[in-house]
């Protein structure tokens, strides 16, 4: 009887160790099925649509590119009225100086003349009417405002300097170069229309641009890198046949020994 007992537990724990390797294995497989669908899921369409290349490496959506807030709305046309009021303000401003070829020192000194008749005339016919005269508001411009529009303003400038003189040091090429370029297309657009007409060209490029690409910007972001990748091609022949011949100072001292 023992020695039937002895067998019988030989056999038990036989058992249990294969099964113990049964789930090992089960375990295994398991694990490596997750292991493929996480491989799977790294490499599913969210994934992909996360490595699709966007133009100047706008990793933010436009509205936050456009800074947010209440001028990324008017640009997005967020609010169809504000933005058409203010398109068609910039339009009227447009024609009337530019077309009816009005002055702004005209416009300004009509306007200041216009509203202190209509203010004037009707102080004084409010005593023949019986009415109290119209209480004429206190303008005035707050400091806070024009002390951030100035620091701003003060910082941007300085940016622009310091761009510059990085450029001019003669560190970048590439950038040089394309300086050069835009400032060169700049001044050709520059000598075919006036300040007015390229200020208000900006400004309509502004409220329709944004809104294109944001509507088509996955088209956009593809034809703008193909022409990227062949802008490259291009600058690499230039570079290999023109640029790397120009002879050039050192740019850094060597390191002494």
């Amino acid at each position: 009887m023992a020695e039937h007992h002895k067998e019988e537990s030989v056999i038990e724990s036989v058992m249990e160790k294969i099964s113990e390797k049964i789930h090992g294995h089960d375990s295994s497989s398991s694990s490596d099925s997750d292991n493929d669908e996480k491989s799977k899921s790294s490499s599913s369409p969210s994934s992909m649509k996360s490595k699709i290349y966007r133009i100047f490496g706008r990793e933010k959506p436009v509205h936050k590119v456009l800074g947010g807030g209440k001028p990324a709305d008017i640009f997005l046309w967020r609010n169809k009225k504000i933005s058409a009021g203010v398109l068609g303000g910039a339009t009227a401003i447009w024609v009337l100086f530019e077309l009816i070829e009005y002055h702004l020192l005209t416009l300004i000194c009509h306007g200041l003349i216009l509203s202190l008749a209509v203010l004037f005339l009707w102080s004084n016919a409010s005593t023949f009417i019986n009415k109290s005269p119209p209480r004429i508001p206190e303008v005035y411009i707050p400091e806070e405002p024009v002390l951030q529009v100035a620091d701003a303003l003060r910082s941007e400038i300085n940016w622009g300097f310091a761009v510059l003189r990085d450029i001019a040091s003669g560190r970048d090429l590439k950038k040089f170069l394309s300086v050069i370029a835009g400032l060169w297309v700049l001044s050709i657009v520059g000598s075919w229309v006036n300040f007015l007409t390229l200020f208000y060209i900006v400004f309509v490029l502004l409220y329709t641009v944004p809104v294109f690409y944001e509507k088509y910007e996955d088209k956009v972001d593809s034809l703008a890198e193909k022409a990227l990748i062949e802008l490259k091609k291009q600058y690499a022949v230039l570079d290999a046949k023109v640029l790397s011949k120009i002879p050039r100072g050192p740019l850094k001292d060597k390191k002494k020994d």
